[in-house]
């Protein structure tokens, strides 16, 4: 008997670590954020802008639907200025669990060239969890203001060179690329005033302090409907049914486009079951039918796609976005 249990005893631990090894071969290489209890706490979403404007209409909701879709609330944590430099390399630097997210624009491809020193590899420091929507942007002006068409801003600034002014959401933003465009393809010389965020330079155009703002649709429609701001144009290829009435600037400088696109990013190295989790409730979140139809009020069209699109997406607009800045000459040499 003895021998026998001396037998038993000595296989059992064989057969332990036979069948442990089995199981750590099994295990899957990533945290444990990612196995089926992500997420088990509240999710912040950094939005590299102040608050008020365009990121606002399409993230606050979005946020709102996402967190209930997880069963975990995202909380908005604007971060707004250095051109969205800075809230986007909280991003950069955060853990890869899920638990810190990005929502931006078009303004994070176009730093990749545009800013000199990032403190972030602008190529290799976010994996996309998927777009969320895309539109045009809008040059709006005061109701009064004799700038009436894409074609009196051409006359306006090439009489007085460098005398008429725009405002943007900052250096680097959509808004400042879809102008910098405008004044490559028509030859103007317009000064730049950028701001951190929309809602104080749209507070000056209101006072008269600046001659007009380049705009994200949905940041500046409610002032539009109001009458307080008068819509020149919109910088998509065609005209939007959001702004009905309101030309494309293509019409009088055929050729230019100008869209701006929201995404969701997450630091690198977050892993690919966490991401997957996310892209589903960003894709439940924006089918729904009122969300829908508040961005499409807005001008903006829902484009999720897949985490892989997102990021391949990215690299795209990085490398249309370089020809601008370097064509303007954005960077010094």
């Amino acid at each position: 008997m003895r021998g026998n249990e001396a037998v038993w005893a000595g296989r059992v631990p064989l057969r332990r670590r036979h069948l442990l090894g089995l199981a750590a071969a099994t295990l899957p290489a990533w945290p444990a954020a990612a196995q089926g209890s992500y997420p088990s706490r509240p999710i912040r979403v950094v939005v590299p802008f102040v608050a008020g404007g365009g990121t606002d209409v399409v993230g606050r909701e979005l946020a709102q639907r996402m967190g209930e879709e997880l069963g975990q609330p995202l909380v908005v944590d604007n971060r707004g200025g250095g051109g969205t430099v800075i809230g986007s390399d909280v991003v950069a630097k955060a853990a890869p669990d899920g638990y810190t997210l990005l929502l931006t624009t078009s303004a994070l491809a176009i730093n990749a060239s545009l800013v000199r020193d990032l403190p972030y590899d602008a190529e290799r420091a976010f994996t996309g969890v998927g777009l969320v929507c895309r539109g045009p942007n809008v040059i709006v002006v005061q109701p009064d203001s004799p700038l009436r068409s894409v074609d009196d801003i051409v006359r306006a600034a090439k009489a007085e060179p460098g005398r008429l002014t725009y405002g943007s959401s900052g250096n680097g933003s959509a808004v400042h690329l879809a102008a910098e465009l405008l004044k490559l393809t028509a030859g103007l010389d317009i000064t730049h005033v950028p701001y951190r965020g929309a809602g104080p330079a749209y507070t000056d155009l209101l006072g008269g302090r600046l001659d007009m703002v380049f705009a994200t649709a949905g940041g500046v429609s409610n002032l539009v409907k109001q009458g307080r701001l008068r819509a020149v144009a919109v910088t998509s290829a065609g005209r939007t049914d959001a702004y009905a009435g309101v030309p494309a600037v293509a019409e009088a400088l055929p050729g230019y486009e100008a869209d701006v696109w929201y995404g969701v990013f997450a630091p690198a190295a977050t892993p690919a079951p966490v991401v997957a989790r996310l892209n589903a409730a960003m894709r439940k979140a924006t089918e729904a039918p009122a969300y829908r139809d508040r961005l499409s009020g807005e001008g903006l069209a829902v484009a999720v796609g897949t985490p892989e699109e997102t990021t391949r997406f990215l690299r795209s607009e990085e490398a249309r976005w370089r020809r601008v800045v370097v064509d303007a000459r954005l960077v010094p040499d």
